[in-house]
């Protein structure tokens, strides 16, 4: 894995790759642009050296990925720099205009002049201060060999201002400060945009690799040892004490506890864990110690796979490429050839005259800049993200409207997405006060969350908990004591001698010899689930529901919300293969989900969203983040992505037809660099108040 610190657009994404690929001994090289890394599946005698060399022959600086270079690459750095130059030539731009003014209004002879030299003082140094990052990329660029959009861009603000000394200098009175800052500012603006849609992604992947226990206790011959996961090897034998995480996949061997795998399976409830049980990484041991005979470690355990399948699922989606990133592979070779033919026309149609020729061709040249395409689509962006943030869901990938507006079939998660992830009790008032108060009492000295929400629900209701002696919790089990000198026991309904009900229960063995009692839990829905799937629907989208938990409690909430297709128990690589399955399929799938178990899931999907209840590597692993706790502008968000698409398509229409216009003038020699630079930016600003109608 590689950092590309300079990596930015589709070209670059596409230059890196075919460029790798043609090493030998290099079989695959993915970019991910979101991150700015290339992962390399290369022989075991492909040094990084040999990469990173490559890589500066194509222009491109990059620096093999350690835990330093990965702190580094998460700060801002990038973002301070274009804001501080976005800054510089905003403040000399406005300036500039200002003497401008006076210059159009008939300023002649040496107030002319006086106005163009400081005009020049501000600009020159403007230029070349905010212009750098146009600058090393084009540069970077043309020591490879290659065009790319940097590259007229830069050679349309040196051309702009280098004229505008040379009519200075001159005395001619054709100067284009204005024009050269003007774009530089536009430009900049584009790019900052641009870097904030893409900055705030961070790798779900790496959030799943902090989860890894990196020691574990190794038994031996009776003897605990502390060591490094990477010595361990199946059939060691390993503790993990209560509230600690698994380090391993493995197989109970001694002691009884209940499990939190919420993390990898998506179940909302503790599950038991005795002898002969099967055991994963990730995993939290809440209630007694355990003896582990490991059948996994490191990078074969379950946590590890699951992460290499969200690297795999972030490299995929991450090869989507804008319509402006498209559209720039062709227009970028576009601009240089249109311009230089201008030019060479004119020199031989003026008999020599390289002043008229090169005016001309730097009309053409900046006439033709990409600063409205560069605009078309983080300005679109930037609209409709503020309009949906108002609304409480925050877009983190510029792409992600795009790729909603594609959308037809929607996948949800249950636990923590569609309902609230906390278990309460319910129909209390079915049930004796007696038996809610010895329940109660039972709960009291429990830390299971079915325990403490039978305990709050009984504190709600006004009854007092009964006060029972010698209470203690067997883990895996429940908790037991005396009252009235009889056994009580809240728990399990095998460990009170009943049968379960098919829902989420705790059992209650009053010691009278009645049948023990059941104490039912619900999870409620999320506010606004089932206006999101009615809107959903309402725009021809087919709803999925798949999740962790038991099919009785899935059935039930499926059938409550109307969701047709549901899938129950499944696991985090079987939630990928099913959106996976649905892709292959040609559908367009928006994945909805919480947990760590949703993420491998989330990243395989075209687009998704977190709610921001979800654990850190769902969120950061998802496109869009709900605010909030109403699911409501789900559905408000596709309508708005289709909307947004339709203003990028417009913006793009607007851009086309401004160079239908505008090209021809400049290269007939109707349209000074002035004026070219009025109309470039002309254009941007109505790209950007057709972006600004969203709002």
């Amino acid at each position: 894995m590689l950092t590309l610190p300079t990596a930015h657009c589709a070209l670059c994404m596409t230059t890196v790759e075919q460029g790798l690929a043609q090493l030998p001994g290099v079989h695959d090289a993915r970019v991910n642009l979101t991150l700015k890394r290339v992962a390399v599946a290369a022989d075991p005698d492909v040094t990084a050296e040999t990469l990173i060399a490559a890589l500066g022959r194509l222009g491109y600086e990059a620096h093999e990925l350690d835990a330093g270079t990965l702190r580094a690459t998460q700060t801002d750095k990038m973002g301070r720099e274009l804001l501080m130059r976005l800054g510089v030539a905003g403040f000399a731009m406005m300036n500039i205009m200002l003497l401008s003014v006076a210059v159009w209004s008939g300023a002649e002879d040496a107030t002319r002049i006086m106005f163009e030299w400081i005009s020049a003082a501000i600009a020159l140094p403007t230029v070349i201060f905010s212009g750098q990052p146009f600058f090393r990329n084009a540069v970077g660029a043309l020591r490879a060999g290659r065009l790319g959009m940097d590259v007229p861009i830069s050679l349309a603000i040196l051309l702009a201002t280098a004229m505008s000394l040379y009519e200075t200098a001159e005395g001619g009175g054709h100067t284009y400060f204005d024009a050269a800052v003007s774009l530089t500012f536009f430009l900049l603006a584009g790019r900052y945009l641009d870097y904030r849609t893409r900055a705030v992604a961070r790798s779900a992947a790496e959030e799943l690799a902090a989860l890894e226990v990196p020691r574990a206790t190794r038994v031996v011959d009776g003897v605990e040892t502390v060591v490094a996961i990477a010595d361990l090897r199946p059939g060691d034998l390993v503790r993990v004490r209560p509230g600690g995480r698994m380090p391993v996949d493995g197989v109970v061997v001694e002691g009884t506890s209940e499990l939190d795998r919420s993390l990898l399976t998506g179940e909302s409830l503790p599950v038991w864990a005795g002898p002969a049980a099967e055991v994963s990484a990730g995993e939290v041991n809440l209630t007694g110690p355990l003896l582990v005979r490991v059948t996994a470690a490191g990078r074969d355990s379950s946590l590890h796979r699951m992460a290499d399948l969200v690297a795999v699922a972030e490299s995929a989606k991450n090869r989507y490429t804008t319509l402006a990133d498209r559209a720039a592979r062709i227009y970028a070779p576009g601009v240089h050839i249109l311009a230089f033919s201008t030019f060479l026309f004119w020199l031989w149609f003026s008999r020599g005259d390289l002043h008229l020729a090169l005016n001309i061709g730097v009309a053409v040249l900046i006439i033709t800049c990409p600063c409205a395409l560069g605009l078309a689509v983080p300005a679109v962006v930037t609209a409709a993200s503020g309009r949906l943030f108002r609304q409480g869901l925050l877009i983190k990938e510029g792409s992600a409207l795009e790729r909603l507006a594609e959308v037809d079939t929607v996948v949800f998660d249950k636990t923590g997405t569609l309902t609230m992830g906390a278990p309460e009790a319910v129909d209390l008032a079915a049930q004796s006060p007696a038996d809610v108060a010895l329940a109660a009492g039972l709960a009291a000295a429990s830390s299971h969350p079915l325990a403490r929400a039978l305990a709050a629900a009984a504190a709600a209701a006004g009854i007092a908990a009964a006060a029972v002696d010698a209470v203690h919790e067997v883990p895996g089990y429940g908790v037991e004591g005396l009252w009235q000198g009889r056994r009580v026991r809240l728990g399990r309904a095998p460990w009170v001698g009943t049968e379960p009900i098919d829902r989420t229960a705790s059992y209650l063995e009053a010691g009278d010899g009645a049948a023990p009692r059941a104490f039912a839990f619900a999870d409620h829905l999320r506010p606004g689930a089932e206006a999101a799937i009615a809107a959903l629907k309402a725009q021809g989208k087919t709803v999925h529901l798949i999740s962790g938990d038991s099919a009785g409690v899935v059935a039930e909430l499926a059938t409550r919300l109307g969701i047709a297709d549901w899938m129950a128990g499944a696991l985090p690589a079987e939630k990928a293969a099913r959106i996976a399955a649905l892709s292959t399929g040609g559908h367009r799938v928006l994945m909805v989900g919480d947990g760590l178990n949703d993420t491998a899931a989330l990243t395989a999907a075209h687009v998704s969203i977190s709610p921001a209840s979800a654990l850190d590597a769902a969120r950061v692993a998802s496109d869009m983040v709900l605010l909030g706790s109403d699911l409501t502008p789900i559905g408000e968000a596709a309508r708005i992505a289709r909307l947004a698409t339709r203003r990028i398509k417009e913006n793009f229409a607007v851009s086309a037809l401004y160079n239908l216009i505008a090209v021809p003038l400049a290269m007939m020699g109707i349209a000074t660099p002035l004026m070219a630079a009025l109309a470039m930016s002309a254009s941007s600003i109505t790209v950007s108040l057709n972006a600004l109608r969203l709002r």
